[in-house]
């Protein structure tokens, strides 16, 4: 008798036997019994052995598919990843495939639907039809081959099958064959020297796997780089994976690709239909496509014949996945590139500080673009003491003259804030009371547009009271300033000026992003705010000044990341003025004109920045010269997560290993959250294998305890966010 172990999408490290009466493969969908219902789940293998008693074995209910969903490159991969992240192979597996697959939906293409006349059509005449004109209708356009020439429903179709005078003929949908019609336009921009050279060291390896780092300085022309790599990977028949952090990037990037390659290319994010990310999936994996541009989870895309993976932004945090399973896209790009023997090219202008060290420890090749493209000139860069100065929405009189300037040269102005909405505060004027939310117990954040009171840690919104709940005063007055405050000071100061405000707010509905674009592209006086989406890849051939409005926050932060990504986000910003001819300037207002990190940045860049804050980090022992792994715990009462914790630092004390430090359990640095009171146990090894063995004898361990079952836990591999 045939064992297959299933793997179910549950949060449990267990995989649960039934009895295999049919043939079937690892790797494919079977419904089972599960419970009192039927589940879906994946065989991950088979054997003829089994913990359990034999004969409380059930059947497999069903075999879903007839191969194998996932390709080979990808198995291995998840598996991979499920060890290395300690999380549940039936959750890992689930969350790479898309949604309708999950719900048990065939993985084959949807076939094409042909209707055509039976016996009975072709012979039956057509005064039987007389009381049904739309039917007789419809008849006789099937006679005349004249079908496609009316508008007739749906339901008529039906009815005149049903009279068995038309019937449904099912085709298989047409492969899309691109290789053989495949062209790439001339190249119109002249290589520098740099590019070439990075062009011509990837192809070398083309046929083999190589990390590339491309450190190129915003501005430098890596995408240019990028379509000429690519360009050669589809020459050979071979397709490309294009990663991208944000979903704001890919019209962009679909564009570019688009305007220089006769093949077709797909785009994969959270805002496609599930029906449209199982079409984008299938025609990868039949080799329908040869380009797929997509952010995170686009990695799991099975590909007929994958030879390129680019990861554009490499440093962005966005790559790492925050909720649930907590893995980096990046790095297991690198894994995948490696399973399938092919180059893997990491893109960036602020590298992170582990691929840095990569490079450094010679696992990464480095090709550097230190020129910016065309006749880019560097930008002027220059800080703003604002000690003492009067604010307007966050604005200097300095920096309001210096936009006047620019402005009335008929050039754009890029205003960064990293802070949406109107007010991070509303507070009674009278007693003092903030505005909180009950579930995150943190001050809700005034939308004054909508006339609402958002929680940006739950989404949760809230109507604005008329007066406050403690005093009852109506004297209810918004702190600080945010975006839209911003941008309605901005329409005053200048109300003939068009302004454009970009953040999670404006930009939530579909398209709504590409107009700004094409309105900023249209040139002209033009000022735009926004967070952190304006920062990433976006060309602004106009803009010559770059205001960096706050910034001070960053500077003074707990988490030791914060100044890595601080440095990030101001030369990435900072890269969006002087692209083209006209030179730009950077203006930073601050109220610590003095502190290292701005200096350093200003005056020697961010490649100093890095090397300084790399021996920093090898001072202290922290990554990439450790290895962290952060196990957070979770209750509604705050009374069981501190123990559980607390447990699990005295069962590691038991492991003696005096290498591993603890730190905690401690509360999490957003103590509370949608209703959740949240603690965190951090755990640092300087040898990565024997941190993993540690928490593969934790997991076990765990799963054994009845504490478990009174708190939400999670570890959190190489976390981001401390």
């Amino acid at each position: 008798m045939l064992i297959a172990h299933v793997a179910l999408p549950v949060p449990l490290y267990q995989l649960y036997d039934y009895n295999l009466t049919k043939p079937a493969q690892i790797g494919m969908r079977v419904k089972v019994p599960f419970g009192k219902r039927n589940a879906i789940g994946i065989i991950v293998s088979i054997d003829h052995q089994t913990n359990i008693d034999v004969k409380s074995l059930k059947n497999i209910t069903t075999i879903i598919d007839s191969e194998p969903l996932f390709t080979p490159d990808i198995w291995q991969l998840l598996n991979w990843a499920a060890s290395y992240y300690h999380y549940p192979i039936g959750e890992v597996l689930f969350h790479a495939m898309p949604v309708l697959l999950r719900q048990g939906r065939e993985a084959n293409k949807t076939q094409i639907t042909h209707w055509q006349l039976t016996e009975l059509g072709e012979n039956i005449e057509l005064t039987a039809l007389s009381r049904a004109p739309k039917q007789k209708l419809l008849l006789s356009s099937f006679r005349n081959n004249t079908v496609d020439s009316i508008n007739i429903s749906t339901t008529i179709y039906n009815e005149l099958e049903k009279k068995q005078l038309i019937m449904r003929v099912n085709y298989p949908a047409d492969n899309i064959m691109w290789k053989t019609n495949f062209s790439a336009k001339p190249n119109l921009i002249k290589l520098n020297q740099e590019q070439s050279y990075a062009i011509d060291n990837v192809n070398k390896q083309r046929h083999n796997f190589a990390v590339f780092l491309l450190e190129g300085v915003t501005g430098s022309g890596k995408t240019e780089v990028y379509l000429n790599i690519i360009s050669n990977v589809l020459a050979t028949g071979k397709q490309a994976l294009v990663l991208v952090p944000e979903i704001s990037l890919t019209p962009q990037t679909i564009k570019r690709f688009k305007e220089r390659f006769n093949a077709p290319i797909d785009i994969l994010h959270s805002r496609l239909t599930n029906q449209q990310r199982l079409a984008v999936w299938l025609r990868s994996k039949n080799g329908e496509n040869a380009i797929v541009v997509g952010t995170r989870s686009s990695l799991f895309t099975p590909f007929k014949n994958l030879g390129m993976i680019i990861v554009d932004e490499e440093h962005d945090s966005s790559y790492k996945q925050q909720e649930g399973w907590r893995y980096n896209a990046r790095d297991l790009a690198i894994i995948r590139a490696k399973l399938k023997n092919i180059p893997i090219l990491l893109g960036s202008a602020t590298p992170s500080l582990e691929t840095l060290n990569n490079v450094k420890n010679h696992r990464y090749q480095l090709l550097q673009l230190t020129k910016r493209a065309g006749h880019a000139k560097p930008v002027k860069q220059s800080i703003l003491d604002i000690r003492g100065l009067t604010l307007v929405a966050g604005l200097s009189q300095p920096l309001i003259e210096q936009i006047k300037i620019h402005l009335h040269n008929n050039n754009q102005v890029m205003l960064f804030l990293n802070r949406r909405g109107y007010s991070p505060l509303l507070i009674c004027h009278d007693c003092g009371w903030i505005a909180e939310c009950p579930r995150c117990d943190r001050p809700y954040t005034f939308h004054n547009q909508s006339q609402k009171l958002s929680c940006h840690y739950c989404d949760t919104p809230r109507a604005i009271p008329k007066q406050c709940p403690k005093c009852g005063s109506t004297h209810l007055v918004p702190i600080g300033f945010g975006t839209e405050q911003l941008e309605k000071q901005l329409e005053l100061l200048f109300p003939n000026t068009k302004i454009s405000r970009i953040d999670r707010d404006t930009v939530a509905k579909k398209g709504a992003l590409d107009g700004y674009l094409q309105s900023i592209q249209q040139g002209g006086a033009h000022i735009l705010v926004g967070t952190q989406i304006l920062a990433k890849g976006h060309h602004f051939p106009d803009i010559t000044l770059v205001g960096i409005v706050d910034v001070d926050g960053a500077l003074f932060s707990s988490d030791f990341r914060a100044t890595e990504q601080f440095a990030q986000i101001y030369t990435q910003v900072s890269g969006r003025a002087g692209r083209e001819t006209k030179t730009g300037e950077v203006i930073l207002q601050t109220y610590h004109p003095e502190h290292p990190l701005l200096n350093v940045l200003l005056n020697k860049g961010y490649q100093e920045f890095a090397k300084q804050t790399l021996k920093e980090r090898q001072q202290t022992l922290l990554p990439p010269f450790s290895y962290q792994a952060l196990i957070r715990a979770a209750d509604r009462n705050n009374h069981h997560a501190q123990k559980f914790l607390q447990l699990i630092h005295d069962r590691l004390k038991e492991y003696g290993d005096n290498s591993l430090w603890q730190l905690g359990p401690m509360p999490a640095n957003q103590p509370k959250k949608a209703g959740y009171y949240r603690w965190q146990l951090l755990l640092q090894h300087t040898n990565r294998q024997l941190l993993q063995l540690i928490l593969d004898k934790l997991v076990i361990d765990i799963e054994k305890w009845n504490e478990t079952s009174k708190v939400r836990w999670s570890i959190d591999i190489d976390p981001m966010n401390n």
